[in-house]
């Protein structure tokens, strides 16, 4: 019988669990303050992992470069705090990627709901140009 999941993706489960408790109670600096753990890829030698993270707070691409660059400042804590708490015999490198798939959902959440609105207005106003005319 198989395994469900595989030992790399159980390892990126439970560090995505655990760097969003650290990031949220560990560190103190503002700019990674609203950030959220949205998914840890690790490498199946458990060498590297790609954490990619989002904020509710960051939109502006200059925000979202100093946010990375604090997780980046403080991958070495991360990292030694997660060997502490997982008992790692090997953690990974961890390497902070931003995580654009939530704004662009936004994005096209939004678009849809434009379109549906828009389609209500032709269908409750006046009729199209093909429509009325005998």
């Amino acid at each position: 019988m198989a395994k469900e999941y595989s030992r790399t993706q159980r390892v990126g489960d439970q560090m995505q669990r655990e760097l969003a408790v650290l990031i949220q109670r560990e560190m103190k600096d503002p700019r990674v303050s609203l950030v959220t753990v949205s998914a840890v890829e690790v490498s199946r030698d458990l060498a590297h992992a790609q954490v990619f993270v989002t904020s509710l707070g960051a939109e502006d691409p200059a925000q979202i470069a100093d946010m990375l660059g604090v997780l980046k400042g403080a991958a070495g804590f991360l990292r030694t705090q997660l060997g502490r708490l997982m008992k790692l015999r090997q953690v990974p490198q961890l390497h902070f990627r931003y995580d654009e798939s939530i704004a662009r959902g936004a994005h096209l959440s939004a678009l849809i709901e434009r379109a549906v609105a828009e389609d209500r207005a032709h269908e409750d106003g006046e009729p199209s140009e093909g429509e009325g005319k005998a």
